[in-house]
């Protein structure tokens, strides 16, 4: 089985980050991913709010170097989390466990600040210390050209 997703998109909150008693950090935020498309000759779009948390130093990063509003791509696994609330009703809700994660910004925000995120923070070390969080070296960075998933899509129909 295979469970991946790749999602860009901005931070609707900054991340709220906690520790647990073994002293592992756990970030939490959520992140906004917006469709643009046109129907019938009307452009429309639609966003959709997906939980995301962070672990380990990947959490302790992206709390240090985004606030609400970040551009950001995260590579992650989908999980499904349930349980029963107040009224003992079953409930349940997806969100994403983010492995990896590249901090995007136009070439605009990049120049206000000389060295973009974090005061020269570069991807290349977040994606390092995602690795060691994870323990995984054989992560692949992601080449992305974030203009690409702004375009407009047309629906045939």
């Amino acid at each position: 089985m295979f469970n991946k997703i790749i999602l860009v998109g901005n931070l609707v909150r900054d991340i709220e980050l906690r520790y647990t008693q073994g002293g592992s950090a756990i970030g939490s935020s959520a992140i906004a991913v917006t469709r643009k498309y046109t129907l019938n000759n009307e452009k429309r779009e639609e966003t959709c709010f997906i939980d995301i948390t962070f672990f380990g130093k990947s959490a302790e990063i992206a709390n240090q170097y985004l606030s609400k509003g970040s551009k950001l791509l995260i590579e992650g696994r989908l999980r499904q989390e349930q349980w029963v609330d107040n009224n003992g009703q079953n409930r349940s809700k997806h969100s994403v466990s983010v492995e990896n994660m590249e901090m995007l910004g136009s070439p605009q925000q990049q120049n206000n600040n000389n060295q973009g995120y974090g005061g020269g923070y570069g991807n290349q070390n977040f994606h390092n210390a995602s690795r060691e969080a994870y323990g995984n070296d054989k992560t692949q960075d992601l080449d992305v050209d974030a203009d690409k998933y702004d375009s407009d899509e047309t629906i045939p129909f």
